[in-house]
Formats: C-alpha cells, sequence, structure tokens
C-alpha cells in the first residue's frame, strides 16, 4: 500500500472491485488481524465476529492448538499429491471416523467438491449396488437448498441467482419442498439412489425441519432402498449444540458431508463420511483429487479432532445458543413490526425481518467504538454464527449492539 493513505478501508476496497470479480457483495470491511471471537480492520476499528466464516471458525480465529499443528506439518511436508501415501492422512481419517462413528472418510478440500463426491459415490452405488438402469439414476433434494457453486449443484438450486444463465441443469434431479417427508416418499422411484439433504438450511436463512423429519426421511429411505445424504457442512462439528445436527433426533445418515470447521479455520479441508459398503464403489481411478488428503491438511483436521474430545463445544453451544436466542425474541418483543421470527438450534440463529436486512448489517458493523459482524442472507434474514469459543458477556454486548441497532435503523 503506498504510504499516506488517509483511508485504508477504501484503498483496498477499491483494488478488490478492479481486480476481483464482483461475484460477491461483501459488508464493506477489510480485516486484517484475527483472534478468536474478534478480528480487526486495517484502521485498528475491532469487530465482534459472528458469522466465523460460515462456520468455518467454530473453534475461533487462529485457535493457538491448529495453528501449532499446522506450522508443524508445514515444517516437515505438505503436499505429495495421492500418488504416494503419506503418515498423516490415515491417522486423521482414523481419528475423525472413530469420533463420528463412521467407517471410511473420503478426503477432499472443499464443500463443493464434498457434495459433487456425494453425489458420484450415490450414482455409482445405485448401478452397482441397486441396479438402476444405466444413467437413469435420480437424486432426490430440497427447494432453498445450498450444496455448492459447481455447474452441476447450481442446476438443482432454486435461487435465481445461483442458477439463472448457467444452464443447461444437470439431469438426474428432482426438487422437493423442505420438511416434507410425504413430499419426499411420493417423489421415490425405481431409479431414486438417494435423498441429499440439510437438516437445517443455514444459507436459507437457518430453517429447520418440522420435529420429527429427519428421523421420517431416514425411515422412507430405509423402507425404499435409498441412501441418505446429510449435508452437515455448515451445521457439522458441534454448531447446532450436537456433533452433527441429525444427532438431535438420533439420525445416522448413510453418507454425511463435512468441511468448514473440520479445517479448524486455518486450511481448507472437506469430504465424505459412510460405510465401506457404500464407499467401496469407488475404485483406482474413478475420483481423485491432487490436494485431497494431503498431509497440510490432514494435520489439521487430526488436531480438531483431538480439540472436540477435550472441548464440549456441543455443550457450550447449546447453553450459549438459548441464550442468545432468548435474547433476541426480547428484542423482537420490542419490535414486532420490524421483526418477522427468530429461530435457531446452539450458535446457529437467525432473525427473519419485514425489510430488507443489509442496513441492518451495515448499521452493526457501524456500531462506535467497536462493531459487531453478520451477514444478511437471502435479503430478508440475518444469521449469526458465532465462533464456539464466544463468551456469555460477548453475546450480552452483541445483543445491545443489535437493539441499538433496531432503536436507529429505519
Amino acid at each position: 500500500m503506498p504510504k499516506n493513505i488517509k483511508n485504508k478501508s477504501k484503498y483496498y476496497l477499491e483494488l478488490d472491485k478492479k481486480w476481483t470479480a464482483h461475484n460477491y457483495k461483501p459488508i464493506p470491511v477489510v480485516i486484517k488481524k484475527a483472534k478468536g471471537t474478534w478480528v480487526w480492520d486495517v484502521n485498528g476499528k475491532k469487530y465482534l465476529d459472528c458469522l466465523s466464516a460460515y462456520s468455518s471458525q467454530n473453534f475461533g480465529h487462529n485457535n493457538p492448538k491448529l495453528v501449532k499443528a499446522l506450522k508443524k506439518q508445514a515444517n516437515r511436508v505438505i503436499l505429495t499429491s495421492r500418488a504416494f501415501c503419506n503418515d498423516v492422512m490415515g491417522e486423521a481419517a482414523k481419528n475423525l471416523c472413530e469420533l463420528t462413528n463412521y467407517e471410511v472418510f473420503l478426503p477432499m478440500n472443499t464443500g463443493a467438491e464434498a457434495v459433487e463426491s456425494a453425489l458420484k459415490i450415490a450414482r455409482k452405488w445405485g448401478y452397482d449396488k441397486k441396479g438402476v438402469d444405466e444413467n437413469k439414476a435420480e437424486i432426490i433434494v430440497c427447494e432453498n437448498n445450498f450444496h455448492g457453486r459447481t455447474i452441476t449443484i447450481i442446476g438443482f438450486s432454486t435461487d435465481l441467482d445461483a442458477f439463472s444463465g448457467f444452464g443447461p441443469k444437470t439431469p438426474g434431479f428432482k426438487v422437493i419442498p423442505y420438511g416434507e417427508a410425504k413430499a419426499l416418499e411420493k417423489a421415490i422411484n425405481k431409479n431414486t439412489v438417494a435423498f441429499m439433504f440439510e437438516p437445517i438450511q443455514g444459507e436459507a436463512g437457518v430453517l429447520i425441519p418440522p420435529e420429527g423429519y429427519l428421523k421420517e426421511v431416514e425411515t422412507i429411505c430405509k423402507k425404499n432402498n435409498i441412501l441418505t445424504i446429510a449435508d452437515e457442512i455448515q451445521t457439522g462439528l458441534c454448531r447446532t449444540g450436537s456433533l452433527f445436527a441429525s444427532d438431535h433426533e438420533g439420525v445416522k445418515p448413510d453418507i454425511t458431508l463435512v468441511a468448514k470447521a473440520v479445517g479448524g479455520g486455518v486450511f481448507p479441508v472437506s469430504g465424505v463420511l459412510s460405510s465401506w459398503d457404500v464407499m467401496d464403489v469407488l475404485t483406482p481411478g474413478t475420483h481423485g483429487s491432487t490436494w485431497g488428503g494431503n498431509s497440510l491438511g490432514m494435520a489439521v483436521l487430526d488436531a480438531v479432532c483431538n480439540l472436540i474430545r477435550e472441548v464440549d463445544y456441543s455443550a457450550i453451544s447449546l447453553e450459549l445458543g438459548k441464550f442468545f436466542v432468548d435474547g433476541l425474541k426480547r428484542i423482537q418483543e420490542k419490535y414486532p413490526k420490524k421483526i418477522k421470527e427468530v429461530r435457531g438450534k446452539g450458535l446457529l440463529v437467525a432473525i427473519e425481518l419485514n425489510d430488507k436486512a443489509r442496513p441492518y448489517t451495515e448499521a452493526m458493523m457501524d456500531n462506535s467504538p467497536i462493531g459487531l459482524l453478520a451477514k444478511e442472507t437471502h435479503e430478508f434474514s440475518i444469521r449469526f454464527a458465532p465462533p464456539l469459543v464466544v463468551t456469555k458477556s460477548e453475546l450480552t454486548w452483541a445483543l445491545g449492539v443489535i437493539e441499538r441497532v433496531f432503536d436507529e435503523v429505519n
């Protein structure tokens, strides 16, 4: 940056605007430093992070144990590719599988890669194990889903911004209403191989299905010999008050997808958890990733699993989530014309407004002397997902900021 720049934020925002694609509309804050639940911008202003990089920072920014594991491994070996083996992947996979009670892990890098991997596994399982005719496999998904941004995934999105202009859509998918088990039962035919769902729809505004829905889904799919695929990329690893959101109903999907928090917020890690009876349809050459299972990411994953064993983040999320939701509902009672609904599970929380949410999120950012960072989703909702290391006093402060913003924004 050139010297004597007075408005540092404006300088960096203009750089982004000129030199990077305009595929995001971020809150106009430029972050330079982070620690725990707090971040600082280039001008030195402090903010409470209530988004956690969409749940990637479950264990706090720059968690010292995770950074230590990252640095230690970086000094040894970072990447060998899967052309060779490394001494970290197997240990990390064992740790994750034992923690989650699954038999096998397919390591990848991003959430979208995990989803695409699961779609391939489900189709191949349908052909090899269920006996569906070649190229006839169908996968059922839900309205308002968010599973990623690849060309196949956006083809079964119902978000106009996500799929418009990117056709033709990839065939082989049926879209049904979320939270309606009867709609699932009706959509199934002889070619159906899987039902993929989010236990809680995060990007859609923290939409929670009716109680008993996941259990009913599990029963229907078992009855029809269909794989259940739970996208726990945003809800997994204690975010909602249990290791996985599916655990709230005692459901164990055939396939569970993980990303974001499994990399501890320090390195991209994702993957597919399943049984050998499902995963063995993948054989050498049928699927792969140069960086999937890299030594650096696996060392971080191993450290994340150890961290979860040491600290009961699920209990913390449940307790603090209830405290936060109760506080937001008191604000709702004060502003019933502005706030339509408060909903959440653990520390995945949203308020739905009767007006556009952007002015509120920007006002939270502008709060002085310390700001609060959250992000609107689907125009009328604000999602809150602070790191699970947040304290009750920090949440109390956040509630004060939020109430003040609703006082001021017209």
